[in-house]
């Protein structure tokens, strides 16, 4: 399978038949022809139905589509890479939701005055998914909650966060995991970071014994906390984004309650639009976390209300 023949395949894609991918091409329609013909053979399936004078995709090209757009791309952010040029096109960026709201208005504001040329296009999602979505290359880089252990990344520090337990304004102080007993807890699913920090604060081995419920959204659990239905790890950096939240705030140790968000790609695979992120994050003074006034600490305005 030639590189070309790729090229070619998607650009016959692209355009909707041999003719107009000729142009595009700068090439004679026989020219295509004989390059889809050579790529079905290579691979010994075919990969259009002719049907007339039109080409529809068989289920075969449907499938190579994929890795023919994804090939391309990468040889296209290689070149950029390698030749140092603007960055440019589309840039696929993951976050955790806590980070997209609190830390990141700032942050891609001057990126896109940096780079007009770029479209980012963010996803939020756990910790775990979003790992997930950089090794399928389904995102370029993200934010998220802890440094991953595997090899096939690279990553930087970024944002010094603090988490803090939230309860409702009429709960009694919590001190210690013993004063939970009984509470509900309110989480973003599995594979969020935070969670697992919960779980760690708890001493416990899994939540499966727990009440807990599953949201995704950090309005939806701060009103939820406000309406008494239970309590939460949330990052001081969001709380700080809903000022009249009427929650109460307890502290937890420095071991379950300091993180940091990491900037994360594929080791080797940093597009051009990944390596001016970096060293635009990496010139900037990094975010700390809000600082606690007390142990246990008050909003009583109005409450967070959920999307």
């Amino acid at each position: 399978m030639d590189f070309a023949d790729l090229q070619v395949f998607k650009s016959v894609v692209d355009e909707g038949g041999i003719t107009r991918a000729a142009a595009k091409l700068h090439r004679v329609p026989s020219a295509v022809t004989t390059r889809i013909k050579q790529l079905e053979d290579s691979m010994g399936v075919k990969l259009f139905h002719r049907d007339k004078q039109r080409l529809r995709l068989a289920p075969a090209g449907e499938l190579l589509l994929g890795y023919a757009e994804r090939l391309i791309r990468l040889s296209k952010e290689a070149r950029d890479v390698v030749t140092g040029t603007t960055p440019r096109g589309v840039f696929r960026l993951g976050s955790l939701e806590s980070t997209a709201a609190s830390r990141l208005p700032a942050v891609l504001s001057e990126f896109h005055r940096r780079h007009p040329d770029v479209r980012i296009e963010l996803a939020t999602g756990t910790n775990d998914a979003l790992l997930g979505k950089i090794a399928e290359r389904k995102l370029d880089a993200a934010f998220i909650g802890e440094a991953p252990g595997d090899r096939a990344f690279d990553h930087m520090p970024v944002f010094a966060e603090r988490l803090a337990l939230i309860a409702s304004a009429a709960s009694r102080p919590i001190k210690r995991p013993s004063d939970a007993d009984g509470l509900s807890l309110i989480a973003f699913p599995d594979g969020c970071a935070y969670r697992r920090m919960l779980q760690r604060w708890l001493g416990a081995d899994s939540l499966v014994t727990r009440r807990v419920l599953d949201l995704s959204s950090y309005h939806a659990i701060i009103a939820c906390v406000a309406a008494g239905t239970g309590i939460a790890f949330v990052p001081e950096s969001v709380l700080a984004i809903v000022p009249h939240a009427d929650v109460s705030k307890h502290r937890v140790p420095k071991a379950q309650g300091d993180i940091t968000t990491p900037l994360v790609w594929r080791r080797g695979e940093a597009s051009a639009s990944v390596l001016a992120l970096r060293d635009q994050l990496a010139a900037r003074p990094r975010g700390k976390a809000v600082a606690s006034k007390s142990g246990t600490e008050s909003s009583h305005a109005s409450r967070a209300g959920a999307n």
